[in-house]
């Protein structure tokens, strides 16, 4: 059995947000993901999945515990090493798409590219690329608001995967469009996922979606539990 691209260690995060006592929002998670695997967690409203997702993705730090992703300990690094690290082996798609509005669906691809240091032509050649995988090619040069919101995020997706991830987190990835559209948009996202190889861990309400990846968690009360 592979390594895990990402593994939870006894992860615990409280809050304050104005209380007279803290709110304990995880509390020592152990979760691992491993490349190939589609990994669904599901949570209800308010749970911590986004504080978790956080904390994977080097967004935010845990009070408690260890985060390794392809076996490196990222507890106690310094920024710039987070940074690099998220850069090159970290996608991030959301419920909202978040793309430039003022650049084309291509330039949103384009940009992390360039930012990692890969040559224009490369990149864009990539952008397309991956762009056709999930059927958009022929919008490559609209901008945001001439999309559609499935087209919207295809092209989000796309910008996950720009840099060959190794691991893809996903918050409520479909969670803003219709059922139609988030069928057909999830479709194109696991298939994207499972042709590049890397380790995704989905975070959703939706349990029929949840049913079609590899296999699920649930986060409650704080815990992580398989189902």
């Amino acid at each position: 059995m592979s390594d895990p691209v990402l593994r939870l260690s006894g992860v615990s995060k409280d809050y304050n947000h104005g209380l007279p006592s803290e709110v304990q929002v995880l509390r020592g998670v152990d979760l691992a993901v491993r490349p190939g695997e589609v990994v669904a967690l599901v949570a209800p409203s308010g749970a911590g999945k986004s504080t978790l997702l956080h904390i994977a993705g080097l967004l935010d730090t845990p009070d408690e515990g260890q985060v390794a992703i392809a076996g490196e300990d990222m507890t106690g690094i310094g920024d710039r090493r987070r940074t690099a690290v998220r850069r090159a082996d970290v996608g991030f798609v959301y419920q909202f798409h978040h793309l430039l509005p003022e650049f084309t669906a291509l330039e949103n691809i384009v940009l992390p590219q360039l930012a990692d240091g890969t040559a224009r032509a490369e990149a864009e050649s990539r952008a397309r690329a991956l762009l056709d995988s999930v059927g958009v090619a022929a919008r490559a040069d609209h901008r945001p608001a001439a999309l559609s919101g499935g087209e919207q995020q295809r092209v989000a997706f796309c910008r996950a995967m720009a840099n060959r991830p190794r691991l893809l987190l996903a918050d409520e990835p479909t969670g803003n469009l219709d059922p139609d559209t988030s069928d057909r948009v999830f479709a194109g996202l696991l298939d994207l996922v499972r042709d590049t190889g890397l380790a995704a861990l989905i975070a959703t309400h939706n349990l029929e979606l949840a049913a079609r990846m590899d296999r699920r968690v649930t986060l409650d009360q704080g815990h992580v539990t398989p189902d």
